[in-house]
């Protein structure tokens, strides 16, 4: 899959909103790509998951124990896309504000690979690395639907991406005018 077919996939779920919207990283914008409403379609999970996948194994990363997601927003796409991978789907979620592998354990040197929906800053990906370094695991690269930097993000290990939709984005106190005149809504996971 490229760009313009992943932003289709979207666009045919109604998941690219136009408005002021507060994104998980504090960031303002005025689009919102809103993974739920592709997620909440087996077949389009599917086909994205699936060239995902496709993308992982052509990078030539070598042998995968694990995906593991960022809940709450990796969970969906790291079990799709592990099912297209042969291995199991596991995640992290929060606990006091700090990512933990809360429900599994993997053994030290387990090679993973981290799976997010939508990349903008990569702090989800930098806390899963953070978390499975701890841990011992080796992590072998990250990878997400959507890079929203366009490759401008640094997750602390390489990414792969299977679409990059570079879409502004502001801090509060930067907003254009136009963007300034919207109220502002909030549809992220991050504090959840």
């Amino acid at each position: 899959m490229n760009t313009s077919e992943v932003l289709d996939v979207f666009r045919e779920a109604g998941a690219v909103l136009e408005g002021h919207f507060i994104l998980t990283s504090g960031l303002r914008s005025p689009i919102f790509l809103q993974k739920a409403r592709v997620f909440m379609h087996a077949d389009k999970t599917e086909r994205v998951c699936r060239g995902l996948a496709d993308k992982i194994k052509d990078a030539g990363l070598g042998q995968i124990d694990y995906v593991v997601g960022p809940a709450i927003g990796g969970i969906i796409p790291a079990y799709e896309t592990s099912r297209h991978l042969g291995v199991p789907a596991i995640w992290v979620e929060r606990e006091n504000g700090i990512f933990k592998l809360r429900r599994f354990e993997i053994a030290k040197g387990a090679r993973v690979v981290i799976v997010e929906d939508i990349v903008t800053t990569g702090l989800s990906i930098r806390e899963t690395v953070t978390c499975l370094q701890e841990l011992g695991a080796n992590v072998l690269a990250a990878a997400c639907i959507i890079d929203r930097s366009a490759g401008k993000s640094d997750v602390g290990v390489p990414l792969i991406a299977l679409a990059e939709y570079e879409v502004p984005a502001y801090p509060a106190d930067q907003l254009p005018p136009e963007l300034a005149a919207i109220p502002p809504v909030k549809p992220g996971s991050r504090n959840i």
